[in-house]
């Protein structure tokens, strides 16, 4: 089940007070499960834990998105938390979700990409969700020198958009046998036909990955800190966010 967007969360918050994060008791925790259960929800929960609203219970799903809870498991809302620092609200779930994101993207292993090194110190990375027959992609990857010039590393990962079995995928699977990657992307991007052996390769892996974060589109840009920027963007702005991450 597809839960949508509520924000009424964001407009209780701004009267309320505030407790500090602990983990959901026992009954409660069982209460929330029994219902996401009862939901079929297409990710897994990984946890479930108080969230700064009294009350309120913080559900984070595999990959790192969030939905929020009541003790007694009767109300789900899946929408932005804020909290008021200093006059100015600060989006908390974003923040949660960021952090999830990052740990998830930064922790596959390089030697599983398509790696284009910055030129000189690397000052930032940006980890991209591909599909070699996607018009928007070739435009980005045009771009990749530039931003390689500019201190940005580009970390491409396999996202066939349309599916796994789809020409994309195939194609996909091909760069990813390669024996010189970079080459068979940029090849592959030019419109040349690749021929590799079939191996064992992470595209599905990577698909579902890009699926758990909300990616449903290519290209999808992660940046070091865990935001997502959906769609094709100019170098020099990609550049500006990824070198302001932190």
């Amino acid at each position: 089940m597809r839960l949508p967007s509520i924000f009424a969360v964001a407009s209780l918050v701004l009267a309320s007070t505030f407790s500090l994060f602990a983990q959901a008791d026992a009954g409660a925790e069982q209460a929330i499960r029994k219902t996401l259960d009862s939901l079929d929800l297409e990710l897994p929960v990984e946890s479930i834990a108080s969230s700064p609203f009294n009350g309120l219970y913080e559900v984070k799903l595999k990959g790192g998105r969030v939905l929020y809870a009541s003790a007694d498991g009767q109300f789900v809302v899946q929408g932005y938390l804020f909290q008021i620092q200093d006059g100015k609200p600060v989006n908390l779930t974003e923040k949660t979700e960021r952090k999830a994101i990052a740990q998830t993207i930064n922790g596959i292993p390089t030697t599983e990409m398509v790696i284009y090194p910055a030129v000189g110190e690397a000052k930032s990375h940006i980890t991209v969700f591909t599909d070699t027959t996607c018009p928007y992609c070739h435009k980005l990857h045009e771009e990749v020198g530039q931003l390689n010039k500019l201190g940005v590393e580009v970390r491409y990962v396999a996202f066939p958009r349309q599916g796994l079995g789809s020409p994309g995928d195939q194609q996909l699977q091909a760069v990813w046998c390669s024996k010189d990657r970079k080459s068979a992307m940029d090849q592959m991007v030019e419109g040349k036909n690749i021929k590799a052996p079939k191996c064992d390769n992470p595209v599905r892996k990577q698909f579902e990955i890009g699926q758990s974060i909300g990616v449903n589109g290519t290209p999808a840009i992660v940046l070091a800190d865990g935001q997502v920027i959906p769609g094709y963007q100019p170098a020099a702005q990609v550049a500006k966010l990824a070198l302001g991450a932190k």
